[in-house]
Protein backbone atom coordinates (compact mmCIF):
# COMPACT_ATOMS: atom_id res chain seq x y z
CA UNK A 1 0.00 0.00 0.00
CA UNK A 2 1.28 3.42 -0.51
CA UNK A 3 1.17 6.81 1.31
CA UNK A 4 -1.07 9.40 -0.25
CA UNK A 5 0.63 11.46 -2.76
CA UNK A 6 1.27 14.90 -0.21
CA UNK A 7 2.66 12.25 2.40
CA UNK A 8 4.87 10.82 -0.05
CA UNK A 9 5.83 14.43 -1.16
CA UNK A 10 6.59 15.35 2.06
CA UNK A 11 9.12 12.17 2.75
CA UNK A 12 10.92 13.06 -0.10
CA UNK A 13 11.48 16.54 1.05
CA UNK A 14 12.57 15.47 4.30
CA UNK A 15 14.89 13.06 2.36
CA UNK A 16 16.67 16.12 0.78
CA UNK A 17 18.34 16.89 4.41
CA UNK A 18 21.56 15.47 5.29
CA UNK A 19 21.31 12.25 7.07
CA UNK A 20 17.85 11.52 6.33
CA UNK A 21 16.73 8.25 4.84
CA UNK A 22 13.49 6.95 4.36
CA UNK A 23 12.36 5.43 7.64
CA UNK A 24 13.45 8.94 9.37
CA UNK A 25 11.97 11.17 7.03
CA UNK A 26 8.63 9.12 7.50
CA UNK A 27 9.00 9.25 11.05
CA UNK A 28 8.98 13.36 10.54
CA UNK A 29 6.31 13.53 8.35
CA UNK A 30 4.08 11.25 10.87
CA UNK A 31 5.37 13.65 13.61
CA UNK A 32 4.03 16.93 11.19
CA UNK A 33 0.85 15.22 11.42
CA UNK A 34 0.58 15.76 14.90
CA UNK A 35 1.28 18.93 15.25
CA UNK A 36 -1.43 21.84 15.40
CA UNK A 37 -1.51 24.12 11.99
CA UNK A 38 -0.63 27.09 14.19
CA UNK A 39 2.63 24.86 14.63
CA UNK A 40 3.34 23.77 10.45
CA UNK A 41 2.69 27.03 9.21
CA UNK A 42 5.40 28.42 12.11
CA UNK A 43 7.50 25.78 10.78
CA UNK A 44 6.80 26.89 7.11
CA UNK A 45 6.81 30.74 7.64
CA UNK A 46 10.42 29.70 9.15
CA UNK A 47 11.82 28.02 5.99
CA UNK A 48 10.89 30.91 3.64
CA UNK A 49 11.65 33.50 5.94
CA UNK A 50 15.42 31.52 6.34
CA UNK A 51 15.75 31.39 2.29
CA UNK A 52 14.34 34.95 1.37
CA UNK A 53 16.21 36.98 4.73
CA UNK A 54 19.46 35.21 5.29
CA UNK A 55 22.32 35.79 3.11
CA UNK A 56 26.14 36.28 2.82
CA UNK A 57 28.15 39.19 3.67
CA UNK A 58 29.46 41.04 0.78
CA UNK A 59 32.56 41.98 3.04
CA UNK A 60 33.53 38.30 4.55
CA UNK A 61 31.16 35.72 3.06
CA UNK A 62 29.33 34.85 6.44
CA UNK A 63 25.48 34.46 7.00
CA UNK A 64 23.95 37.81 8.01
CA UNK A 65 20.53 39.63 6.81
CA UNK A 66 21.70 42.90 6.28
CA UNK A 67 24.04 43.84 3.67
CA UNK A 68 26.98 43.29 5.87
CA UNK A 69 27.42 41.07 9.00
CA UNK A 70 28.05 42.08 12.59
CA UNK A 71 31.31 41.23 13.18
CA UNK A 72 32.70 42.54 10.15
CA UNK A 73 30.78 46.26 11.58
CA UNK A 74 31.93 45.59 15.09
CA UNK A 75 35.09 48.00 15.30
CA UNK A 76 36.05 46.57 18.79
CA UNK A 77 37.23 43.45 16.28
CA UNK A 78 41.08 43.73 15.65
CA UNK A 79 40.83 45.10 11.86
CA UNK A 80 44.30 43.73 11.45
CA UNK A 81 43.85 40.02 11.08
CA UNK A 82 41.84 38.02 9.59
CA UNK A 83 40.62 34.09 9.96
CA UNK A 84 39.97 31.99 6.95
CA UNK A 85 37.23 29.27 7.73
CA UNK A 86 35.59 26.96 5.23
CA UNK A 87 32.06 27.87 6.28
CA UNK A 88 29.64 29.91 8.02
CA UNK A 89 29.10 27.20 10.80
CA UNK A 90 33.18 27.73 11.81
CA UNK A 91 32.85 31.10 12.61
CA UNK A 92 30.04 30.22 15.07
CA UNK A 93 32.44 27.72 16.20
CA UNK A 94 35.02 29.92 17.14
CA UNK A 95 32.87 32.87 18.68
CA UNK A 96 31.74 29.90 21.09
CA UNK A 97 35.17 30.21 22.63
CA UNK A 98 35.38 33.78 22.86
CA UNK A 99 39.40 33.38 22.45
CA UNK A 100 39.63 34.99 18.85
CA UNK A 101 38.89 38.40 17.80
CA UNK A 102 39.55 39.94 14.95
CA UNK A 103 37.71 39.06 11.60
CA UNK A 104 36.78 36.54 9.48
CA UNK A 105 36.45 35.01 5.75
CA UNK A 106 34.32 32.40 4.73
CA UNK A 107 35.35 30.05 1.62
CA UNK A 108 32.13 28.38 1.04
CA UNK A 109 33.67 25.20 0.76
CA UNK A 110 37.18 23.80 0.17
CA UNK A 111 39.15 22.46 -3.01
CA UNK A 112 37.86 18.92 -4.21
CA UNK A 113 39.22 17.21 -7.16
CA UNK A 114 36.50 14.19 -6.56
CA UNK A 115 33.93 16.91 -6.54
CA UNK A 116 35.25 19.46 -9.95
CA UNK A 117 35.53 22.01 -6.85
CA UNK A 118 38.47 24.16 -7.71
CA UNK A 119 40.02 27.65 -6.02
CA UNK A 120 37.50 30.01 -8.39
CA UNK A 121 34.76 28.22 -7.14
CA UNK A 122 35.11 29.62 -3.65
CA UNK A 123 35.02 32.48 -2.15
CA UNK A 124 38.75 33.53 -2.61
CA UNK A 125 38.57 35.97 -5.19
CA UNK A 126 36.73 38.87 -2.20
CA UNK A 127 39.29 37.96 0.28
CA UNK A 128 42.38 39.13 -1.72
CA UNK A 129 40.01 42.94 -2.36
CA UNK A 130 40.11 43.19 1.87
CA UNK A 131 43.87 42.76 1.42
CA UNK A 132 45.50 45.78 2.70
CA UNK A 133 48.30 47.84 4.71
CA UNK A 134 46.05 47.06 7.84
CA UNK A 135 45.90 43.40 7.31
CA UNK A 136 49.19 42.01 9.39
CA UNK A 137 48.43 38.19 8.91
CA UNK A 138 45.86 35.79 7.78
CA UNK A 139 45.27 32.52 9.99
CA UNK A 140 44.09 29.67 7.86
CA UNK A 141 41.57 27.72 9.46
CA UNK A 142 40.17 24.92 7.13
CA UNK A 143 39.13 21.95 8.40
CA UNK A 144 42.35 19.23 8.77
CA UNK A 145 40.90 16.86 5.92
CA UNK A 146 42.51 16.43 2.30
CA UNK A 147 40.50 18.92 0.91
CA UNK A 148 40.94 21.29 3.91
CA UNK A 149 44.76 20.83 3.87
CA UNK A 150 45.01 21.18 -0.19
CA UNK A 151 42.86 25.14 0.38
CA UNK A 152 45.03 25.63 2.88
CA UNK A 153 48.33 24.81 1.36
CA UNK A 154 47.06 26.79 -1.79
CA UNK A 155 45.57 29.84 -0.42
CA UNK A 156 49.42 30.43 1.55
CA UNK A 157 50.83 29.82 -1.61
CA UNK A 158 48.79 32.73 -3.16
CA UNK A 159 48.95 35.28 0.23
CA UNK A 160 52.86 34.86 0.23
CA UNK A 161 52.72 36.62 -3.31
CA UNK A 162 51.25 39.16 -1.62
CA UNK A 163 53.24 39.52 1.29
CA UNK A 164 50.96 38.38 3.81
CA UNK A 165 52.15 36.43 6.74
CA UNK A 166 50.07 33.05 6.73
CA UNK A 167 49.88 30.92 9.40
CA UNK A 168 47.56 27.83 9.85
CA UNK A 169 45.40 27.06 12.64
CA UNK A 170 43.93 23.89 13.12
CA UNK A 171 47.08 21.59 13.42
CA UNK A 172 46.23 19.86 16.50
CA UNK A 173 42.78 18.64 15.74
CA UNK A 174 42.10 15.12 14.55
CA UNK A 175 42.97 14.80 10.96
CA UNK A 176 39.22 14.34 9.06
CA UNK A 177 37.52 16.13 11.71
CA UNK A 178 35.99 19.45 11.46
CA UNK A 179 36.01 23.17 13.68
CA UNK A 180 32.44 22.98 14.57
CA UNK A 181 32.78 19.26 16.16
CA UNK A 182 35.80 19.98 18.05
CA UNK A 183 36.91 19.85 21.65
CA UNK A 184 35.80 22.85 22.91
CA UNK A 185 39.00 22.71 25.54
CA UNK A 186 40.51 20.92 22.89
CA UNK A 187 40.00 24.23 20.06
CA UNK A 188 40.80 26.56 23.17
CA UNK A 189 44.39 24.93 23.26
CA UNK A 190 45.07 25.15 19.64
CA UNK A 191 44.21 29.08 19.40
CA UNK A 192 46.16 30.01 22.75
CA UNK A 193 48.96 28.36 20.96
CA UNK A 194 48.48 30.18 17.81
CA UNK A 195 48.75 33.32 19.93
CA UNK A 196 52.20 31.91 21.82
CA UNK A 197 53.61 31.19 18.38
CA UNK A 198 52.27 33.90 16.40
CA UNK A 199 55.90 34.61 15.00
CA UNK A 200 56.32 31.36 13.45
CA UNK A 201 54.61 30.83 9.96
CA UNK A 202 53.75 27.50 9.18
CA UNK A 203 53.65 27.73 5.57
Amino acid sequence: MEYPQSFEELVECFKMLPGIGTKGAERLVYHVLSMDLQQVERFSDALLNLKKRIHYCKKCGHICEGEICDICQDPTRDQTTICVVESPKDVFAMEKLKEYHGLYHVLHGTISIMDGKTIDDLNIHSLFERLNDNIKEVIIATNPTREGETTALFLAKLLSKENIPASRIANGLPIGSNLDYADELDFIKIIRRKKKNSNHLIY
